[in-house]
């Protein structure tokens, strides 16, 4: 059987400095859910038609679309960003926002931020990394990261219930004692660089797939 295409998704990576160093925002996903129940994710999902026609506030930095893995297509690139600011306030009520307007979107989400003259601020937003799920797997992802300060979203801890255990937990913790998949570790691991210096982190991103079901990691 020829493998299942990957579908276009988008999560974003939320983080504060705290006492044990970087902690990230994450949730546990149910044990009834189709893709990696039980484990541990940031917030994310696969982008909706809708997030196309959504305008943001502010634009995504132009160097991202070149590393995103979509042929430089910088109207894809933004709207996979902008999936990342919608499944995260979905997840958990945490809006990435600048004082702007939606436009006229289907979705019903985006109907809460226009009533509030709110639109993404993707300006807060780095590119992170991208992932493609093993061939063998019978759903699979093109999931771009992000990575945004958690200083810069608003709004209170409360998510649709996709998620439970909703949280910030130090990146430490996580890796030494959550469940999390071989990704989700990954790009933990580049939190921890990345908090150290984010103005001197290295520009050049990953792409995260596999071989032979052997994690492989390449650089852009």
């Amino acid at each position: 059987n020829a493998p299942v295409k990957p579908r276009d998704a988008a999560s974003m990576i939320v983080w504060r400095n705290g006492s044990e160093g970087a902690e990230v925002l994450m949730g546990q996903r149910s044990r009834r859910a189709a893709f990696v129940p039980d484990f541990f994710v940031f917030p994310g999902g696969r982008i909706d038609p809708a997030d196309h026609a959504v305008r943001a506030a502010t634009p995504l930095h132009p160097a991202a679309p070149k590393r995103m893995g979509v042929r430089r297509d910088a109207s894809l690139a933004e709207a996979l960003a902008i999936a990342a600011v919608r499944e995260t306030f979905e997840e958990t009520g945490l809006l990435l926002a600048e004082s702007g307007d939606v436009g006229a979107v289907a979705h019903p989400e985006w109907a809460h931020w226009k009533a509030r003259g709110l639109a993404p601020g993707l300006h807060r937003l780095s590119y992170f990394g991208r992932a493609i799920t093993s061939p063998i797997s019978p759903i699979r992802f093109h999931a771009r990261f992000f990575i945004a300060r958690a200083e810069a979203l608003q709004g209170e801890l409360a998510g649709s219930g996709e998620l439970s255990e909703l949280g910030f937990y130090p990146v430490t913790e996580v890796l030494a004692h959550m469940p999390v998949v071989d990704v989700t570790e990954f790009m933990l691991n580049r939190v921890t660089t990345y908090a150290a210096a984010p103005d001197r982190f290295n520009p050049r991103t990953p792409v995260f797939s596999y071989r032979d079901e052997v994690p492989f990691v390449r650089y852009e």
